[in-house]
């Protein structure tokens, strides 16, 4: 299904086809030419989306804010001066050959890029869970674990989960 993550789509694949997965993260239109970025959890690729591809240009004018998408396509340069040095893709760009909707989105209740209030935040925890700080949150804990685990691994400790070692309570936080 997918061949790289958007993040990862550099240089290297210049003229080669490439297939991602991602969000909406934005969507341009300009003079009849379509550009989105497609992010993931390693980061986001521009993709454009030409008018000559009638059928993935119909499917993309509808593509909205937070839209799951697979996208098929080309990597090619940006034209002179539209590059972006602050992103690790900011040299090149997708050029669509297949482009399909995995999972339309309703209007979000917040922008991810927002810090909505805690009450907001804990009801619609599925986006919460995708903006920028806390992935970075859930990746920092992530390799903190596994980097302590590891440590006790190599020195013979032994790694159980509690409820292994007691009999189950009729009303416990496991049942």
């Amino acid at each position: 299904m997918r061949n790289e993550f958007c993040g990862q789509v550099t240089e290297k694949y210049l003229d080669q086809q490439v297939e991602v997965c991602g969000w909406v993260g934005n969507r341009r239109d300009h003079g009849g030419v379509i550009f989105i970025d497609l992010r993931d959890h390693s980061g986001l690729v521009q993709v454009v989306v030409e008018p000559n591809n009638e059928a993935a240009f119909k499917i993309a004018d509808g593509a909205r804010y937070e839209y799951c998408l697979r996208v098929k396509g080309t990597v090619r340069n940006r034209p002179e001066g539209q590059s972006n040095s602050k992103l690790a893709t900011g040299q090149i760009e997708m050029v669509v050959d297949e482009y399909h909707v995995l999972n339309p989105s309703k209007p979000l209740p917040f922008m991810l890029d927002e810090n909505p209030g805690e009450n907001i935040r804990l009801q619609y925890r599925y986006l919460d869970l995708r903006r920028d700080n806390m992935q970075h949150n859930m990746r920092l804990r992530s390799k903190l674990t596994h980097t302590l685990r590891n440590h006790l691994h190599t020195r013979e400790f032994l790694d159980i989960e509690t409820p292994v070692l007691t009999k189950a309570t009729p009303e416990g936080a496991r049942d």
